[in-house]
């Protein structure tokens, strides 16, 4: 039977002609590969025939799914960030709609060979680690372990806590031609896509939630489970009898897989911390929160060995934690995995794996790895050279990106290109090592409408259950190449599939959500919040405001040239001040009154300059800012919520982007459409600003944020009064009208004073009246409750509160309004208002932030 006579009998007819059609239009399988869809002889595979057959509808139905699926993508902000020498921009994550399957029979013999590979690579690490027989008697080259950088001397002789080195192992495999599965590579210090593994498996599975239950597909859930839990009993050893503290480690938010990591850490239930988050005090490690300093014991790290640590590894390294090696040789901290693995990860050593297999399990390597020769071995060069154009030729040892740190295919080489590579090989043999290559197994994909077959490597993970046992998630990250054969890599545009491994017998029905939670334990599950996050929280809160306000000039300043009446001077010179400490114009713009013009032209442009090229931090810049803190704490905020912060960027810079093309009208001369995106921004702020209200957690972190946001409220509309109080710019009603407007009051003037423009109204409104959350007086009031609410710290609260006034602002309306002296009074009550959010800004950074000690030095004494 052809690959286009599916026997698909209990499939609707509609489903079946459909699938035999859009089959037969399949790209054929290129020779020399494993063809994953059908039999050698064009038979349907059993689990592809099952998959189909419950697939319910014509298969051109995919490309709806497919839809489906690149929207709930977006929508969950998925991405994955791709480094370039432009400066490295986020893309979606790429994800196929059709799932990489994979039988039970088939599974069943790669677990048992992943297992034995990962006991035997954690019995490598406690010899190399330890009396070094292996190295002895030359089943590892001294020289190939010794002198590769993930290989640490300072600690030989440490034995991790509960002897355990390898906590999570992943594996790069690919199927041959004959149907048998190699090992391509092998990641041990921080092997990365468990979030992503997760996050397609939720999406797929709901696309076609039929053919997942009916068809036995594996769940994954309990295998994550036991990942912390066996991380939490290791780190139980070094706890002091309470229960231990677990972190994830990420890199940071510009790291590639950020997403995944802040999604991990989120499903696993561990905050999410970066290198500057935590210290070593006394040989133990803390984690920097606004409470004070909390232990952590244990790390799920995603950072290589020589970033971990500035003091005794990379100097050059700004994401580590200094003395941390330290902490390991103590036996404080349960890294996972453990420092000191990344010299498995070198491609030579796969070719002593077989030897090592029979010298230290006594038996052959089940699943091996592609036939491999380090060119370090003057045998082994001599016996690869002659066949250098039919091998892959990879480097030894990590390097920095770039010629000499590529992947090499012989067949792709012309004659010159060979010659330049044995040259280059001959002078340093050791740094590199040859490979033969396995075609990739192709798999289909739904491409442009129609079914195609692309080259996949499949990446499955080991776990650890801390007793010298494994368990492989039964699932992993299929990765698929570009094109129809070649490389498979993420950087280089590949896309990703959900792997569905079948099973035979009962699905594991385990749910990551606790069955069962103890009343004594409700109080500990508040997570910490570290002094990163709340820092950012805090700018977050900051950022906000800062944007609305800034909007609310430019909303002013358009609107001053809309008007019939001539502009007054002192408005004028009011604006302009602000417009500069604001960061509407850069310094040195003449201002409204000495060249009107040139001031609005300027503003205009720099209000989408992002990147602050004019000299102005306007509101481009600021918006930017806002996503950019937003990204930094996805693993608190809803998808939701930084979904809104992107579309706000994006749409506010189309005006920019509509500026620059060609024989575009400036954006100086398209008032009306700025004022129009300027009201569009002003729903999308009001939106961010409730979802910061209403859909946030009240702890320590969210506090603080409050407090940003009244502290650049307090500091701004002080600042908006002041400039118009010293220019006398009340005087004239326009001067009014836009101190009503900044104030966003002016519907609650007139409600109360109709057209009286009085001075002693306008102070009562938006200096006095606390029950208006725009008033300086209703500003210092929150402030001090938020204040008072933060984690108590040694005369926190009393230091920060000082700042302010001991109730209301201090002073009485009749004292604002005195004929002689309610003048100086009030320009007096803005300049310490102004200081004073100025100062409690520094102090909570010092008090929550910092965590400086006096006795902090590098010098011991």
């Amino acid at each position: 039977m052809s690959a286009n006579q599916l026997p698909l009998d209990d499939a609707p007819a509609a489903a079946l002609v459909s699938v035999e059609r859009m089959l037969s239009q399949a790209h054929l399988i290129d020779g020399g590969h494993y063809d994953e869809l059908c039999e050698p002889d064009g038979e349907v595979r059993p689990s592809w025939r099952d998959f189909w057959s419950h697939l319910g509808a014509p298969l051109q139905d995919l490309s709806r799914r497919q839809h489906l699926l690149t929207q709930q993508i977006q929508e969950d902000g998925v991405t994955y960030n791709v480094y370039n020498a432009s400066g490295g921009p986020s893309r979606p994550w790429s994800l196929e709609v059709l799932p990489m399957i994979v039988s039970a029979s088939d599974w069943q013999a790669l677990e048992r060979g992943v297992m034995q590979r990962a006991t035997l690579l954690e019995r490598v690490l406690h010899d190399v680690y330890g009396e070094q027989r292996v190295l002895h008697e030359a089943l590892l080259p001294a020289a190939l372990v010794q002198g590769h950088p993930g290989y640490i001397r300072g600690l030989q002789g440490v034995r991790p806590i509960g002897g355990v080195y390898l906590h999570m192992l992943a594996f790069d495999l690919v199927r041959g031609p004959d149907g048998a599965w190699w090992v391509a590579a092998q990641r041990t210090q921080a092997p990365s896509g468990l979030g992503y593994v997760m996050q397609n498996r939720l999406i797929v599975s709901r696309l076609f939630p039929d053919a997942y239950r009916a068809m036995n597909v594996q769940h994954l859930a309990s295998s994550y489970r036991q990942l912390v839990d066996t991380m939490a009993a290791l780190a139980a050893q070094c706890a002091g009898g309470e229960p231990p503290r677990l972190a994830l480690w990420t890199p940071g938010p510009y790291n590639e897989t950020y997403f995944e990591q802040a999604y991990l850490a989120r499903y696993l239930g561990l905050p999410l911390v970066e290198g500057g988050d935590l210290i070593v005090r006394d040989e133990h490690l803390f984690l920097k929160t606004v409470q004070g300093l909390e232990p952590i014991h244990g790390l799920l790290r995603r950072l290589d060995d020589d970033y971990c640590d500035p003091l005794e590894l990379r100097v050059d390294s700004t994401l580590g934690v200094p003395g941390l090696m330290q902490v390991v040789r103590a036996g404080n901290v349960v890294l996972a995995n453990a420092l000191g693995t990344g010299f498995l990860e070198s491609p030579a050593v796969h070719g002593f794996l077989p030897a090592l297999s029979e010298s230290m399990l006594g038996e052959p390597l089940q699943l091996p790895s592609a036939p491999t020769w380090w060119c370090g071995e003057a045998a082994a060069w001599e016996a690869v050279k002659p066949t250098l154009a039919q091998q892959l030729v990879r480097p030894t040892y990590p390097c920095r990106p770039g010629p000499e740190c590529e992947t090499l295919y012989g067949p792709t080489l012309s004659a010159p290109g060979l010659k330049t590579l044995e040259a280059r090989i001959s002078q340093n043999p050791s740094a590199f090592t040859a490979q033969n290559y396995v075609p990739y197994a192709q798999t289909p994909v739904w491409t442009d409408d129609q079914l195609q077959m692309r080259g996949a490597s499949l990446r499955v993970y080991a776990l650890s259950d801390g007793h010298g046992g494994w368990r492989v998630v039964p699932g992993g990250m299929t990765r698929i190449a570009t094109r129809d054969a070649g490389p498979v890599s993420m950087q280089l545009g590949g896309s990703s599939l959900d792997t569905w491994v079948l099973t035979e017998g009962a699905v594991d029905a385990f749910s990551m959500l606790p069955q069962s939670v103890r009343l004594e334990e409700l109080a500990q599950r508040q997570r910490p919040v570290s002094s990163r996050t709340a820092e950012n929280l805090f700018w977050m809160g900051r950022y906000t405001e800062r944007c609305e306000q800034q909007l609310r000039l430019a909303q002013a300043l358009i609107n001053l040239r809309a008007i019939d009446d001539e502009p007054d001077e002192a408005v004028l010179r009011a604006l302009s001040a602000l417009g500069i400490t604001n960061g509407l114009v850069p310094p040195g713009t003449p201002g409204l009154d000495r060249s009107g013009r040139v001031f609005e032209r300027v503003a205009l442009e720099a209000l989408t300059d992002a990147d602050a090229k004019q000299g102005a931090f306007s509101l481009a810049f600021n918006l930017s800012a806002l996503s950019r803190s937003a990204e930094a704490l996805r693993e608190r905020l809803l998808p939701s919520q930084t979904r809104l912060m992107r579309t706000m960027v994006a749409d506010f810079q189309s005006l920019a982007s509509e500026a620059e093309q060609e024989d575009a009208v400036p954006i100086s001369a398209r008032s009306g459409e700025v004022m129009a995106a300027l009201d569009h921004l002003a729903i999308q702020l009001s939106a961010v600003t409730g979802a910061q209200t209403d859909r946030m957690t009240r702890d320590a972190g969210w506090r603080l944020m409050s407090v940003g946001r009244m502290v650049e409220r307090l500091v701004g509309y002080a600042s908006f009064l002041r400039a118009f109080w010293r220019e006398g710019a009340f005087q004239h009603p326009q001067g009014f009208d836009v101190v009503l407007d900044l104030f966003d009051s002016t519907i609650t003037f007139r409600a109360r004073f109709q057209r009286r423009l009085e001075v002693p109204a306008m102070l009562a409104l938006l200096v006095l009246d606390e029950t208006n959350p725009r008033s300086l007086a209703c500003v210092v009031r929150r402030m001090r409750t938020e204040l008072g609410k933060l984690p108590a710290r040694t005369g926190a609260q009393d230091d920060l509160q000082a700042w302010l006034p001991y109730e209301g602002l201090g002073v009485t309306l009749e004292e604002l309004c005195h004929p002689e002296t309610g003048r100086k009074a009030v320009q007096s009550l803005l300049d310490r208002l102004v200081e004073a959010g100025w100062k409690l800004s520094d102090e909570i950074g010092r008090q929550y932030f910092a965590h400086a000690e006096p006795n902090d030095s590098m010098v011991s004494t």
